[in-house]
């Protein structure tokens, strides 16, 4: 896929399907980070106010991937939704290790507080979603939500996320078919969390963290090609004991890295987010 080179500030373009998608406005917007300036790419459809927001985290195992990697599924969730879609260029590691890419997710998640009416967005309808790392910084976010008080998250849906630093929790590789493999996933904890100490943080192995209650209503989307939907299905467990509603979807013939703009997975997410924000209106 081309990398996705926006013009400024706004710039009209065609969706999924021509004719059929409607044309979305897109500008990127440069705020302080955590460690660095961090950049966050909007979308939405020109002319819409009240839109939900949708924060999306792009995956990369902490250590790659970027705004332009997400623009398929931001783009989707900016049409279908439809809503406004901040898509989050946080900090990578080893350059910038845990916290650096959960608290530019949580400066961004105030960001939108105070300026997503500028484009539409309704600041009282907030989702988190995000693939592989994104899937845990999307996590990630919902916790510090939770425990700061300073944001409200209604919904995450998490596209195979990363979640268990300890890696024991790791389906098998070879009988699955992983795109993915055990070392690969090591390799790329080892950059995020240099520390040892970090590794059993409940913001960075939310399995470990036996303070579940108080999460959104959460969707987990995994694929059956893919070591980490073991991990994901003893997520989804534990979350459901703490009393968090939760629903999980796992998608058979599909690979961890085909999971993030796989049709029917996008479908589902939206259906979920429709219908938290739906109930968030209604409240």
């Amino acid at each position: 896929m081309d990398a996705f080179k926006p013009s400024y500030p706004f710039v009209a373009v065609e969706g999924l399907a021509a004719g059929v998608s409607p044309a979305l406005a897109v500008t990127d917007v440069e705020i302080e980070g955590y460690a660095q300036d961090i950049t966050l790419r909007l979308y939405r459809r020109p002319g819409k106010t009240a839109l939900p927001v949708l924060l999306y985290f792009h995956g990369g195992g902490f250590v790659k991937g970027s705004i332009d990697c997400a623009d398929v599924p931001a783009r989707y969730f900016a049409e279908h939704l439809p809503a406004l879609v901040v898509s989050v260029g946080y900090s990578l590691a080893p350059q910038f290790p845990f916290p650096a890419a959960p608290e530019d997710a949580h400066r961004a998640a105030l960001w939108v507080q105070t300026r997503a009416r500028a484009f539409g967005g309704n600041t009282k309808r907030l989702g988190v979603a995000g693939h592989d790392a994104g899937g845990q910084l999307a996590n990630c976010l919902a916790f510090i939500a939770r425990d700061r008080g300073d944001v409200r998250i209604d919904a995450q849906a998490l596209f195979a996320p990363m979640l268990d630093p300890s890696l024991t929790r790791l389906g098998d590789e070879t009988r699955l078919r992983s795109d993915i493999t055990a070392s690969e996933c090591a390799a790329c904890y080892r950059a995020y969390l240099p520390q040892a100490s970090q590794r059993v943080h409940p913001y960075a192995a939310p399995l470990e963290s036996s303070r579940l209650a108080g999460l959104p209503e959460t969707l987990i989307i995994t694929a059956q090609n893919d070591v980490l939907h073991v991990e994901a299905d003893k997520y989804a467990s534990s979350l459901i004991d703490a009393g968090v509603l939760t629903q999980v979807v796992r998608y058979p013939s599909v690979s961890h890295a085909a999971l993030a703009e796989h049709p029917a997975a996008l479908q589902e997410a939206v259906r979920f987010l429709q219908c938290r924000f739906a109930a968030r209106t209604q409240r």
